[in-house]
């Protein structure tokens, strides 16, 4: 790999559903290391119904915005400049905490789960991809995921889901 420099514009994006992917730094590029993904949040959006990873460990760091966290049983919140830390195997999720846009730098280690989020974009999101394709993607990503905790986040955190990004 080249040394190169991703402008602020630079990079594939799409609508995972609520929330947006602006791929920066895939597999391939890293040597399988890790890749690194934006995600931008509108006010108050629910990024993902409860999941966990069996191959990954994930980084969020808050550029902008206040991101809220569930991770297992702890509710957080991280501010620009902070980092929290999604270990595999634990069951989370989290949101834009606040009613300005949050933007979330996501890095996972290894690399490859990035290919999850390029394949959803391609489904059009969430909840236009069906259950059927949902369950096939989950199962080739090593993902666990709980629709049926939707109901009780969005309630429970005074969120939003489906609204896309803008």
């Amino acid at each position: 790999m080249s040394a190169k420099v991703l402008a602020p514009g630079d990079g594939k994006a799409g609508s995972l559903g609520s929330i947006g992917a602006r791929f920066m730094v895939g597999s391939e590029e890293s040597g399988g290391g890790f890749s690194l993904v934006e995600h931008p949040m509108p006010a108050r959006a629910l990024g993902a119904p409860l999941h966990r990873h069996h191959r990954e460990d994930e980084y969020s760091f808050v550029l902008e915005g206040r991101m809220g966290a569930l991770l297992g049983d702890d509710v957080l919140e991280a501010g620009p400049g902070e980092l929290v830390f999604k270990p595999r195997g634990e069951w989370h999720t989290f949101w834009n905490a606040g009613e300005e846009p949050c933007r979330v730098l996501e890095i996972i280690s290894p690399g490859g789960f990035e290919g999850y989020f390029e394949e959803l974009v391609d489904l059009g999101g969430g909840l236009a991809a069906g259950p059927e394709a949902m369950a096939e993607l989950c199962e080739r990503y090593a993902l666990e995921m709980d629709p049926g905790s939707i109901p009780e986040l969005l309630e429970r955190f005074g969120l939003r889901i489906g609204e896309p990004v803008a």
